[in-house]
């Protein structure tokens, strides 16, 4: 059962000023949504998250258009209509510009299998898509490709995003991608990180399955 839009655009509120708080979206860089009754609620354009509150909030509606709020929606809600589009199980998405990941994107390099909780993305590793302009429907193309089998991408020479089953969730895997990228990029100067094989990628990516749920 979706929650009611006041409880959703709280939510998104204080998951926003976690991702500050963690030093995930500097300045005003990012933006996060949640699935919704008949559409879904994603922050606005330009907003300082500090300072944010739940009225803030924009719903977009089930024709994927801009339908209230008091200013208009983030630039990146392409991103966000199209991972709900496309992905049922997606229930609230982040894009963060942190600064490991960031770099690692302006690399363009993936995340390769160079730590089991690469899994936790969904797969044996997290790649890093094609650039394209942002704001664009190529942005959100390229992501698309990039997701294909995952929940977290690297975006090229921009960012990082990720989905899961809530907002709450999504932020998370966007704490696990920059500690995971922040891993990678120290390891580099010493030496190229020896990878686990597919085998144990796809056994960890089984496991993960269950993590955190109840065990009958």
């Amino acid at each position: 059962m979706i929650a009611s839009e006041r409880g959703i655009r709280m939510r998104i509120v204080k998951t926003a000023r976690r991702l500050v708080a963690l030093g995930l979206s500097p300045a005003t860089s990012g933006n996060l949504s949640a699935r919704s009754k008949g559409g879904y609620l994603i922050t606005p354009s330009g907003a300082a998250y500090e300072s944010l509150g739940p009225d803030d909030i924009v719903f977009m509606g089930d024709d994927w258009t801009h339908s209230g709020g008091q200013k208009p929606p983030s630039s990146e809600w392409r991103l966000h209509r199209d991972i709900y589009r496309t992905r049922a199980e997606a229930g609230g998405v982040v894009h963060v510009h942190s600064t490991a990941a960031t770099a690692l994107a302006c690399l363009r390099r993936s995340i390769p299998p160079f730590h089991y909780e690469v899994a936790f993305a969904g797969g044996r590793d997290i790649r890093c898509s094609e650039y394209a302009t942002f704001g664009t429907q190529e942005l959100s193309a390229a992501a698309a490709k990039a997701l294909e089998g995952r929940r977290a991408c690297l975006l090229a020479n921009h960012g990082a995003i990720t989905f899961a089953e809530t907002v709450e969730d999504a932020a998370l895997l966007a704490e696990r991608v920059e500690n995971l990228a922040r891993l990678y990029l120290t390891t580099l100067p010493v030496s190229e990180p020896v990878l686990l094989d597919d085998a144990e990628m796809a056994r960890v990516v089984a496991k993960f399955r269950a993590y955190g749920k109840p065990q009958a």
